[in-house]
């Protein structure tokens, strides 16, 4: 199985650090896609096969949570792992994503330890490529 991750999140700077905290975490990953709206997303995921997608909540034309609620309401879809990775993180808010069936949240800004920690479980990677993984805070459901 591919893992590839998309990376969804209007700022173009923020891709770009993203995927940079991906190589610097060590995460073990195949390809990495970017979109820069759910819209994008959406189109992506008909192309690729994703294994998780890191999603902001915050987006021109389709935000965050109406892109969540999309990918759950598709059952060809809805089994794909979505962590949110937000400055926005209200207890409120983050109950509100649980329920919807998101996998983890992580709060911008956020270290390439936290990345490694949320993604290693979902992306399956092996022990020995992680031993000095530190548990992340309250970042992981």
């Amino acid at each position: 199985m591919a893992r590839n991750v998309l990376i969804v999140d209007d700022s173009s700077v923020i891709r770009q650090m993203v995927r940079r905290l991906l190589d610097v975490a060590g995460l073990n990953v195949d390809e990495v896609f970017e979109a820069g709206n759910g819209i994008e997303a959406l189109a992506a995921l008909h192309d690729h096969e994703i294994s998780v997608m890191l999603v902001d909540i915050n987006m021109p034309c389709m935000n965050g949570l109406q892109l969540v609620e999309r990918i759950k309401s598709n059952p060809k879809l809805q089994d794909i792992p979505l962590v949110i990775v937000s400055t926005e993180g209200s207890e409120q808010r983050i109950d509100q994503l649980k329920r919807m069936g998101i996998s983890a949240y992580i709060r911008k800004p956020f270290t390439p330890e936290q990345l490694r920690d949320v993604l290693t479980p979902i992306l399956g990677v092996s022990e020995h490529a992680i031993a000095d993984a530190q548990p992340a805070d309250d970042s992981v459901f």
